[in-house]
This record gives structure tokens, sequence and C-alpha cells, in this order.
């Protein structure tokens, strides 16, 4: 039931590139270095990957012969990121791909002369690795994934496939997340009646805590922030939410396709085949500093009526006939 694509702001820029450009052959070996901020064993990651090498492979990049890519994974953790950055510029790329706000900000620290093309990065200017989204100067560009008003519309759907939620949380991880939705989620939470808490967890632990404690009350609903640390925890957050019979929306479809609630956001996998015609760009001679960050337009809303049958909610139809899928 899918009927949206995903669009970028300059997505003509792409099919611009001259063809003939495009089929010159490099006179030696291109090395790509990937930080992906999920797990490496995730099976939504592999699928990324995938779409990654093909897309790479269609703009005439194939590996073993005029390209070699390396590949790192963060598992959420800030931390792990900082140390796998150091190991991808440590290779001497031509390009750096990062997955994430602390996956890019990781590889920006560790290189300002290696170009940088970043996918889900919600906030690059306040996060310091671009100028401007039309002009971003120095060696970093890529595709953000959110604007900062979605928070709000995040309440606004949780409230209206569970009307009986009072009281909210956010589930965030301050090492991984740029907190840019909290002034669109505290100006929208008064007009929809429900009363508005942060709650952040730095693991697996903080985040048991955080679903416990709204549980022990009645009329709790829980909104998961866009992150490599929530991504890296994904079935861990959905399985507590359905533990503690607590309505939840997440930024990612992949979120409700594991069972969670309710999703509204990007297609991630449709970045990964995006974001190759930069790497191209880059490889055959253009500038990150030329290069526009580009946005997203559309976005996916997703549906499980599964779990919401399981919570005892009656989906509106109205909101069925909205999504871009529905999970039976």
């Amino acid at each position: 039931m899918r009927r949206r694509e995903f669009i970028t702001v300059v997505g003509g820029a792409a099919a611009a590139w001259p063809l003939v450009a495009r089929a010159q052959q490099p006179d030696r070996m291109r090395r790509i270095g990937v930080l992906i901020g999920t797990l490496e064993n995730d099976l939504e990651a592999s699928l990324r990957v995938g779409e990654f090498r093909q897309a790479l492979a269609k703009l005439g990049w194939s590996e073993g012969r005029n390209v070699a890519i390396e590949f790192r994974f963060g598992a959420g953790d800030p931390n792990r990121m900082r140390t796998q950055a150091k190991e991808l510029t440590g290779i001497s790329p031509d390009v750096l791909v990062a997955e994430s706000t602390p996956a890019a900000v990781a590889l920006r620290q560790e290189t300002a002369a290696v170009p940088i093309v970043f996918l889900q990065v919600a906030n690059p200017i306040g996060s310091g690795l671009v100028a401007s989204l039309a002009r971003p100067g120095a060696n970093v560009t890529g595709f953000t994934n959110f604007e900062p008003a979605i928070g709000g519309k995040w309440l606004e759907l949780l409230k209206e496939i569970a009307p009986g939620v009072t009281r909210a949380i956010a589930v965030f991880n301050p090492e991984t997340h740029s907190g840019q939705y909290w002034q669109s989620l505290e100006a929208a939470a008064p007009s929809l009646a429900v009363t508005f808490k942060q709650a952040a967890a730095r693991d697996a632990a903080g985040i048991e805590s955080a679903l416990a404690d709204l549980a022990r009350e009645p009329n709790g609903g829980v909104l998961v922030m866009p992150d490599a640390f929530t991504l890296a925890h994904r079935e861990l957050i959905v399985t507590l939410a359905a533990r503690h019979r607590l309505p939840a929306i997440y930024p990612f479809a992949v979120f409700t396709k594991s069972g969670g609630l309710l999703s509204y956001g990007i297609d991630q996998v449709e970045l990964y085949r995006r974001a190759p015609v930069y790497v191209d760009r880059i490889l055959r001679g253009e500038k990150p500093a030329d290069l526009p960050v580009q946005a997203p337009t559309k976005f996916e809303l997703v549906v499980n009526l599964k779990t919401a049958k399981a919570l005892g909610l009656d989906v509106p139809w109205i909101l069925q006939q909205r999504a871009d899928e529905v999970i039976e």
C-alpha cells in the first residue's frame, strides 16, 4: 500500500550529471570508507549496504575493479564511532560516508581534507558540519532526514491513534541525538492536552527504566527520537512498549515492521540509493563544498494494525487511508 516516494529538494541535479562523465573510468583504484551508526548484524543495515553497493555499481563503480569499500558499524555507541572514524581515515580514503550525526561528527573531527557525504543527519548546521544547506563549505555535504517541526507532528499522530494519551515521553540518547525537536514538541503538547517530558537514556538499562517509569501510571505514550542509538536498540524498545502496553510512535518504518505501532519518517533504504550519486560526483572531481545538502520533502506513514489491536486501540479509518503502508 506504499504510494509515495522519497523526493529530494535538488533531485534534478543528479539526473543532470553528464552520462559521458559517468562512463569515464578512473586510472586507479578508489577507496570509500563507510561508517554506519547501527549494528553490523542488523538485517535492515544489510539491506541498506546492498542498495548502496548496487547504486554505486550502476554509476560505474565496481568493487575489486575500480573501487574498494570499507564498512564499519557503530552500534549506536559514539565512543565506538570515534574509534572507527580513526580507522577509516587511516585507510587513505578518497571519500567517506557517514550514517547518523555522531558518525558524521566523528569523521569530521578526524579529517578536514577527505570529502564526507552524510546520511540521516537532522541538524547539519547546528551540529557544525556545514555552513549552510545551499553552500556547505569545507569537506562535508549530504542528506538530511527531518525538519525540526516534525516533532509536533509525531505528537499529533500519537494522539490521533491513541486519544487517551495524556502523558508522553521522548526517548533519546543525549550523546547521539541533536535535540532540535524539543521546541516543536513542547509547543504542541498543551494544545493536545499532553504533558511532555524528555527521557534521556544512554544504554539499554536507561531505556528499560524510562518505559517502566512511564507505565506506572495510566495514559502514557512514547515518542522514539531518530538517532543511531534508538535504531540500534529498536527491538528492545518495541518489545518494552508492547510489554508495558504503551502506544508509541517511531521515526522510521523499520520500527513498525518490527512490531511497533506507528511510524512517520523517511525511507532509509532510499537514502542509500541517493547518496552514491554524490559519492560518484566527488570521485569524478566535484567538491563537497559545491554540492548542496539535500532535504526530504515527503515522508512515509506506516501503521501496524496487529499491534494496535493488541493494545486495544481502534485505528481511525481516516488514518488508515492516509497511511502509505498498513501492516495487518
